[in-house]
């Protein structure tokens, strides 16, 4: 792991969020999550150990995790690819590379769970 801030929260309380890390479970053999952030950035310092600590609760595999680190001029890697601006940005895709959702620093609730909402939503409307 190249990022501090996804060192796992060793406090975080998996029980708390069990639909949240049994959602992410779920789909741990089948999407990607690439994680823009800085260790310099306070949004990133407050929201990605308890993400990173869902993720090892949910069993993510370590290749499903793509850590990228940015500058304080949130320059890096990938960045304009991705049309990244703000951070923490978390994007998870599919096996085809298809961006299924992305979480941005502004959202209200914790990137495990408005992620796990996401997922929730995105690929139940797939299989119906």
């Amino acid at each position: 792991m190249s990022l501090e801030t996804m060192r796992p929260n060793p406090t975080w309380d998996a029980a708390s969020y069990e639909e949240s890390v049994d959602t992410l479970a779920a789909h741990r053999n089948e999407l990607t999550y690439l994680v823009w952030a800085g260790d310099w950035c306070k949004d990133c310092r407050a929201l990605l150990p308890d993400f990173a600590a869902a993720l090892e609760a949910a069993e993510i595999p370590n290749d499903r995790i793509e850590e990228i680190s940015l500058d304080e001029n949130k320059e890096g890697p990938k960045v304009d690819a991705y049309d990244v601006e703000y951070i923490p940005t978390i994007v998870v895709e599919d096996d085809d590379g298809e961006e299924i959702t992305r979480f941005v620093e502004e959202e209200r609730i914790p990137p495990a769970v408005w992620l796990a909402q996401q997922l929730e939503s995105e690929l139940e409307t797939e299989t119906v």
